[in-house]
Formats: C-alpha cells, structure tokens, sequence
C-alpha cells in the first residue's frame, strides 16, 4: 500500500505543478486595474440565435436586445428555427427578428446550425457586419450588454466574449452547481486572463466575433460536441487572444435535473476529447513555441480528468491486491477518501472566494448561497463517472429544455429589468 501513496503523492504533485497557476489568478481582478478604452466606434452587428424549440423563452431574449442601450448602430436580429416542433419561428417573427429554418436530422447541433445561418446570411447581407454575436436561445442581457462589448471591441480585439451569470442559480444544487462554476470562471478564469494579456475562453454563449474571423474561417466549420471549446482552441492557435468585457452581463438558464445534466456534461466531456484529439497537436506546437494560452486551454480540457481517473484507478487496483494478498481494503479506501477530501477542500474554497467576492451577482437567498457552497463539490465530483462513461459509449448532441422566463427572473432579481 506504499507504493499506492507513492503513487498519489506523485499525482497530487502533478496536479499543484499544473494548476497552481489559477490559484495565482485568483487576486488579479482585484489588484490589477483595468486599462480605459478608448473611444468607441459605431459598430453594425448582426445577432446570430440557434434555437430548437424554444418558443418559450426565445421571446424574452429579443426583447432584452432590444430595449440595449446601444444605440450608435443598427443591431439586426437573425433567428435560425434548427428542427423545430413547436412554434419557435413564429415567436422569433413576432418579436422582430429574420428568421430561417432548417430540418436536417443528420447533421444536428449548434455547429451546423450557425453554419447555415451564416451562409444564409452570406446570401441575404452581401454588405456583412462589423460584428457577429452568438446567443443561446434562453439568454437574457443586461441593456448595457451590448454597448459595454461594443467597447471592448472598439480596443481592436477581434473576437470579445462577456461576464456570464444565471437565471436560475437558486432552483437546486445542480444549477447551483453549474452557475457558480460559470461565475468563477468569468471572475478567476477569463477576467484574470484578460488583464494579464493571455486568451480568454469562449464558454458556450454570450460572444462577439468581427468581420476579419469569419472572413479568415468562413461560416463557423466547427462541428465537433463542444464548438465553443474548438472554436477557442482553433483562434488561439492561430495566435489570436481571446478578450472579456467583466461589465457586459448575460444570464442563461442551468438544467435542474441531473438526467439532463448528465446528457449535457457527457456532450461537454466527449467533445473536449474530440479537441484534444483533433488540436492536441497544434497546441503541444503552440507551448514549444512558448504560448502561454496554449498551455493554459491545454489545461482545461484534459490533465485533471486523466489525473482524478489514474489516481482512482490505482486505488481500485491496490484494493484488489489487498484482498487477494489478505491485507484488506482499508488502506486503498483510505488513500482514496484523502484524494477526495483534498479535492473537496481545494473545491469548496474555489467556490468560497467566488461566492464572496460575486455575492451581488447571485441571484437567490442568503441560505441558498450558503448551502450550495458544501454541494459545489459534490457536483464537481459527478464529472468523474461522466468523463469516465464517454470512454466507452457513443455521445451525440441533445437539446436542453429551457422554461426560466424574463418574468420569473425579474422575480428573483426584485429587479425591474426594462423589458
């Protein structure tokens, strides 16, 4: 059993030598100041929103981009209805966007779907954009979204992605779970890196790309399960950074049910594979070269997971060989339960320091927040079975239900939002 803790001291090691620098960026946004900008151009954007049945609350994000305060240039709204079932197209139409529509049962998923949106855009507004947002359907924006990316974007950074907060952090421990790991991330992640002059991260929505990007990639080729992370990963690559705008705020919807939960990480976990294996090369290229941003998306999306497997593993391994050799099961147990306290402890102080310095941004009640901070573990801990099945299963991509209205957020803001 010696050579177990060997073992997980060695991984332990691993993991501080890897990731200490997070925790280095944990006071950056607080002792860093931000740069001014400089004077801001009148900008055309086009809004890009994927949408599968989601007439419930497709509604509520057109009304949010257009009550924007951004009022320097046109904002035009497109719609792609992608396989829809319900009345999605004629709920976009009423609330004054463009909208398309595509059946395609084939090639499903949000990749394809702004890929069409854009050539049909290609066809439609030869004239193009100065900008391209990407929303989800179930997004809501602050109304000085637009005007504080437009900022940023004005700096001459060519793709901007914004602080991402939730509509609905207080139903239950998982969408707790997840929202907190999104504000940490737009806090400790993206903000700290944007002031250090390294990539940020595109986190699934809520994102601004120029003219000069598409016309360098052309109409969005990227398909694989995690096309938020690919297309970050391609850029970054490329030698391009990633900029944040921390006072441009969105809010997106969280599953509640661990069902879909489990669906959707196992997507996310599958589709990090599929980076890793498609980009792995160009990033292991991109760190010989010296790009930090290269080793930091390296980070993201694959030691942690192989680190937490192996030390498991070895745990399972030496339980069998104490049984079979009568020594028992207790040390591997033991070692194993140490592994997870340290993992706990590093988790529920990651979500500490995110749940004090956010506070104000946490829409729910003062229990809650509390509370949720011992579940954050714990919902940390499920990525490991997950990461784990998508070694051995097919995973393709699944929509999520969305219900959360402007209405009901309004309530748990008690805020009155001007849409």
């Amino acid at each position: 059993m010696e050579i177990l803790q060997r073992v997980n001291l060695v991984i332990g090691l691993l993991f501080f030598i890897l990731y200490a620098y997070q925790f280095v960026y944990i006071p950056v946004p607080w002792l860093r100041p931000s740069t001014a900008h400089a004077a801001p151009r009148a900008n055309r954007y086009a809004v890009l929103i994927c949408a599968r049945n989601e007439a419930t609350v497709i509604g509520d994000l057109i009304a949010s981009l257009r009550a924007q305060t951004y009022k320097a240039a046109p904002v035009s709204i497109f719609v792609l209805a992608d396989n829809c079932t319900d009345d999605t197209a004629a709920v976009a139409r009423r609330a004054g966007a463009t909208v398309y529509q595509r059946c395609n049962r084939e090639k499903v998923g949000k990749g394809y779907a702004l890929q069409t949106l854009l050539h049909n855009l290609e066809r439609d507004e030869p004239q193009g954009f100065d900008g391209y947002f990407v929303f989800d359907a179930d997004n809501i924006l602050e109304p000085d979204y637009i005007e504080r990316m437009n900022e940023t974007f004005s700096d001459g950074h060519e793709i901007v992605t914004g602080y991402r907060n939730s509509k609905n952090y207080g139903d239950n421990w998982i969408s707790a779970g997840y929202a907190l790991w999104f504000l940490r991330e737009s806090r400790y992640l993206n903000h700290a890196r944007f002031l250090l002059g390294t990539s940020c991260a595109i986190s699934g929505t809520g994102f601004l790309f120029s003219r000069k990007v598409l016309e360098e990639m052309g109409p969005w080729p990227f398909h694989l399960l995690t096309e938020d992370i690919e297309f970050s990963v391609d850029q970054i690559i490329r030698g391009r950074k990633i900029a944040f705008c921390p006072d441009a705020v969105l809010y997106d919807e969280q599953p509640t049910s661990f069902r879909q939960s489990w669906q959707q990480r196992q997507r996310w976990a599958k589709g990090y594979l599929q980076v890793f294996r498609q980009y792995g090369d160009g990033l292991f290229r991109g760190i010989f070269h010296g790009s930090f941003s290269c080793f930091d998306m390296s980070m993201s999306i694959m030691p942690a997971f192989l680190l937490s497997t192996l030390s498991i593993l070895c745990s399972i391994a030496m339980a069998v060989v104490g049984i079979l050799s009568g020594v028992g099961v207790f040390p591997a147990l033991l070692s194993l339960g140490q592994m997870f306290l340290g993992m706990y402890l590093t988790l529920f102080f990651l979500g500490t320091v995110t749940t004090i310095s956010e506070w104000d941004n946490i829409h729910t009640s003062v229990g809650k927040k509390i509370g949720y901070l011992f579940t954050f573990p714990l919902f940390m801990f499920t990525y490991l079975p997950i990461s784990l099945s998508v070694l051995f299963q097919h995973v393709e991509w699944t929509p999520i239900e969305h219900r959360v209205s402007a209405a009901r957020m309004r309530q748990q803001k008690n805020t009155p939002l001007p849409f």
